[in-house]
C-alpha cells in the first residue's frame, strides 16, 4: 500500500496500477501511434504530462520523429516550450538529430526558433555542432540568430569549431555577411 503524503510540497505518489498505466502511455508514444493518442487526448489527456525524466509526452514524440503525433499534440494544446530535466525543449531535441519535418511542425506550432534551456543553446546551435546543414539552413530561413551566445559566452559559430563542425561553421561566418 502507497505510504501516505503529508508534505503539500510533495507531488503524490502513484499506486501501482496508475505507474503501470502511465509507462505504457510513454511506449505508446514512443511508437508513435497517433490514433491512439488523440483517443486518449479527445477524452481529456493531459497534452503536457510529463516522464520521470520531465520529457513531455511532445518531447518524446519529437526526439523520435513523429511529426504526425508532434502535429496532434500541438493542436491539443501541447507545450512547444517546455523543457525536460536536462533543460532541452523539444526544437533542440530535433536539431541535434536533424529531423527536417518535425522541426517544420514544432515551428509551425509555436516553438521559438531561438528558443532555450538553461544552458543557453539555441537549436541551431545544437544544428551547428553536429553538423545537421540542412536543418542550420532551416532555422536560419526561419530566423535563428546566429549571434546569440549560449550560457558559456559562444555563439552557434564557435560552438561548431570546437566541436570541429568546419562545414557548419563556415557556413554561420557567412550570417554576418548575408
Amino acid at each position: 500500500m502507497p505510504s501516505q503524503n503529508t508534505d503539500p510540497h510533495r507531488a503524490p505518489e502513484l499506486d501501482e496500477e496508475t505507474y503501470r498505466l502511465a509507462q505504457q502511455l510513454f511506449q505508446v508514444i514512443r511508437s508513435g501511434d497517433t490514433e491512439q493518442v488523440e483517443r486518449l487526448l479527445a477524452m481529456g489527456l493531459v497534452p503536457n504530462l510529463r516522464d520521470a525524466k520531465g520529457n513531455s509526452l511532445l518531447m518524446l514524440a519529437a526526439y523520435h520523429g513523429h511529426t504526425d503525433l508532434v502535429k496532434t499534440l500541438l493542436r491539443y494544446g501541447a507545450d512547444p516550450e517546455l523543457v525536460n530535466d536536462r533543460g532541452q525543449t523539444p526544437l533542440q531535441a530535433v536539431a541535434f538529430k536533424g529531423d527536417l519535418a518535425t522541426a517544420q511542425a514544432l515551428l509551425q506550432g509555436g516553438a521559438e526558433v531561438n528558443g532555450c534551456g538553461a544552458d543557453g543553446k539555441t537549436p541551431l546551435m545544437y544544428a551547428a555542432m553536429f553538423e545537421r546543414m540542412p536543418m542550420v539552413e532551416l532555422l536560419i530561413l526561419e530566423g535563428a540568430d546566429p549571434g546569440l551566445q549560449g550560457a558559456n559566452a559562444m555563439t552557434a559559430e564557435q560552438m561548431a569549431r570546437m566541436m570541429g563542425a568546419e562545414t557548419a561553421a563556415e557556413r554561420l561566418a557567412r550570417c554576418e555577411w548575408e
